[in-house]
């Protein structure tokens, strides 16, 4: 099951899934941003879903699909096992509008970029993967819907990224901060940090990236100091996109340098 899209609203929708007829009936489910919700509420359940992949966005990419989302997309499907993430010196997040037809004649121009960035990258960090979209995480918290326990994530790793509502630095620390306070920042083994979008219709802001990340900083200085993370990993808002699996293992080597996903 291929989500076609985000949204705002699929947090109402958890109270009316049937636990019983989806644990009997698994499937791999793929997608991203809102379906955030979904993919926790699988791994709650113990059903690996897999965040990215959506329809509109990376099947209907214009041109065709970026050869790093597709590698990865392509292995979540067919190739059960680890897969070593690509780390991309390049990259999108410039949206063109779906209602103009030219807007897919075209692959879309993308930028250069330094690649993945480490933080205290001393040591190997392994496990259960956890996150998603950070907005909302902070949804789900508020709602007190599909968040366990801080012990129950212990040595797990979180993945988090955020949308193309482009939160500020200040609401970034302020979410993370929060979840200091609950117990939960200090219970990762590691953090992935998606590519923070910072160009919308409505919004540009070429400075929030850098802001985004000293705000991340900032907040596991104050909870977990000694954890590592790596920024600017392409799992969120941004092209491309490799896929993670929601409740597969991640092992981040902070000595070699590489991340592997494990469905």
């Amino acid at each position: 099951m291929i989500a076609t899209i985000g949204g705002d609203d699929q947090i109402t929708v958890l109270p009316h899934l049937d636990t019983e007829l989806i644990t009997a009936n698994p499937k791999p489910f793929f997608g991203h941003s809102d379906n955030t919700n979904l993919l926790l509420w699988l791994r709650n359940r113990g059903i690996v879903g897999f965040s990215g992949g959506s329809v509109m966005v990376h099947f209907g990419r214009p041109g065709a699909m970026h050869p790093t989302s597709a590698g990865s997309l392509k292995a979540a499907l067919f190739t059960p096992g680890p897969y070593r993430l690509t780390e991309s010196f390049a990259y999108g997040d410039k949206d063109l509008p779906w209602e103009e037809p030219g807007t897919f004649d075209t692959e879309p121009v993308l930028e250069a970029s330094g690649g993945w960035i480490w933080h205290q990258p001393d040591h190997v960090a392994e496990g259960r993967s956890w996150g998603g979209n950070l907005e909302i995480l902070s949804w789900l918290m508020m709602a007190d819907k599909e968040i366990k326990a801080p012990e129950h994530y212990e040595g797990d790793i979180l993945f988090f990224e955020t949308s193309e509502e482009m939160p500020t630095d200040v609401e970034v620390y302020r979410i993370l901060r929060n979840m200091g306070e609950r117990g939960l920042l200090q219970r990762f083994a590691g953090v992935l940090v998606g590519r923070a979008k910072s160009w919308f219709f409505t919004n540009q802001d070429t400075d929030r990236a850098t802001a985004q990340r000293q705000a991340v900083l900032k907040a596991f200085a104050e909870y977990a100091p000694d954890t590592m993370i790596v920024f600017d990993v392409d799992l969120g808002h941004t092209d491309p996109q490799v896929i993670i699996p929601v409740g597969g293992t991640i092992r981040i080597d902070g000595p070699q340098r590489t991340i592997t996903v494990t469905c």
